[in-house]
C-alpha cells in the first residue's frame, strides 16, 4: 500500500499566539512492502509525520493519500476508522497504548472496537500472540506484570490483531535489551517478507535501522532533508555532519578505514560479515 504526502504542513495551535509549525511542506512517497527508517533530532517532526498517517492528527494544509483515503481537512469519521484498520500505530511507550487490565482484554479491543464478531476472537487474538512470539498463556496475565519486552510485543499483537497493511512504529527498541531487540527485529522482517507488511519506524538508532531498513527518511525541523535508499542516504557523511546527526558505527568504521587507510571495504550492515571482509583485505 503506497503512501502519498503531498505539501502537508501542520501547526499545533494554529491561529494563536502559540502557534508551531511541526511539519513544513513535506512531500514524499512511501513505497510498500518496505521497511523505512526515519531519523532525526528531538523536534524534527518524525512522530508528527507518522501521527498523520492514521489520521491521529490531521494536516493543517495539503493531503496524505493512503489507498483510497485522503487524509484531510473535514475527512469524515466514519473513513478515518476504516483507515485505521489499514494502518496501525505502536506508540514509543506501550503503556500509553493500554486500555485494559488483562492480556486478551487488551489484544481484542481493536476487534471489538470494528465490531468483529465474537466466534472469531479468540482465534485472531491467539494467532497474533503467536505472531509475536507469545502463546495463549499470556491471556490471562496482568498487562502491568509484564516485562518491557513483553508489553512492546502485546502492543505490537493488539495491532497487528485486526491485520493492517502498514505498521507505524514509534523508537520500538527503546528499553529493550540485546535479545528482546534481537527478536522485534525478526518479527519485523518475518512481516515484511512474508507477510508483506509497510513497516515504518521512527527511531534515534541507526544501527538497528541499518541493519533491518531499506528506505532512510532523514528530517530536521520539519522538513525532510534526504530520503532515499539506505545506502545512499548513509553515505552522505556530510549530511550527517551537518544536521548533528550520528551515522551508524560500522558506516563510520568503513568510512575511516577508506579515508584513512585506502582500504576500499564492501557496504556491510553485519558485524560478522565485516570481519571477514577485514581478513581479506588487511
Amino acid at each position: 500500500m503506497e503512501i502519498k504526502i503531498n505539501n502537508v504542513n501542520h501547526i499545533y495551535n494554529e491561529f494563536t499566539p502559540f502557534a508551531k509549525k511541526a511539519l513544513d511542506n513535506i512531500n514524499l512517497s512511501l513505497e510498500s512492502e518496505k521497511i523505512i527508517g526515519i531519523i532525526g533530532k528531538a523536534g524534527s517532526g518524525k512522530t508528527t509525520l507518522v501521527e498523520l498517517l492514521n489520521a491521529l492528527i490531521i494536516p493543517s494544509y495539503g493531503n496524505v493519500q493512503v489507498a483510497d483515503f485522503n487524509i484531510q481537512k473535514n475527512m469524515r469519521l466514519d473513513n478515518i476508522n476504516k483507515l485505521r484498520r489499514k494502518i496501525g500505530l505502536v506508540f514509543q511507550f506501550p503503556e500509553d497504548q493500554f486500555f485494559n487490565p488483562t492480556v486478551r482484554e487488551e489484544v481484542s479491543f481493536a476487534l471489538k472496537t470494528f465490531s468483529y464478531k465474537s466466534d472469531r476472537l479468540h482465534k485472531q487474538v491467539s494467532e497474533s500472540l503467536k505472531l509475536v512470539g507469545l502463546d495463549d498463556n499470556y491471556l490471562e496475565r496482568k498487562v502491568s506484570s509484564l516485562s518491557g519486552g513483553e508489553k512492546r510485543k502485546v502492543a505490537i499483537a493488539s495491532v497487528m490483531v485486526f491485520n493492517p497493511k502498514v505498521l507505524v512504529l514509534d523508537e520500538p527498541t527503546v528499553g529493550l535489551d540485546y535479545k528482546s531487540q534481537k527478536k522485534l527485529l525478526h518479527l519485523l522482517k518475518k512481516l515484511r517478507n512474508r507477510y508483506k507488511k509497510t513497516v515504518i519506524i521512527v527511531s534515534h538508532d541507526v544501527d538497528m535501522l541499518n541493519l533491518i531498513a531499506d528506505d532512510i527518511i532523514v528530517m530536521d525541523k520539519g522538513k525532510v532533508v534526504a530520503s532515499g535508499t539506505k545506502r545512499e542516504v548513509f553515505k552522505n557523511t556530510s549530511l550527517f555532519e551537518k544536521y548533528g546527526l550520528n551515522l551508524p558505527k560500522i558506516v563510520e568504521f568503513i568510512g575511516k578505514v577508506r579515508k584513512e587507510k585506502g582500504i576500499k571495504l564492501g557496504n556491510h550492515t553485519d558485524v560478522k560479515d565485516l570481519i571477514k571482509d577485514i581478513y581479506r583485505n588487511v
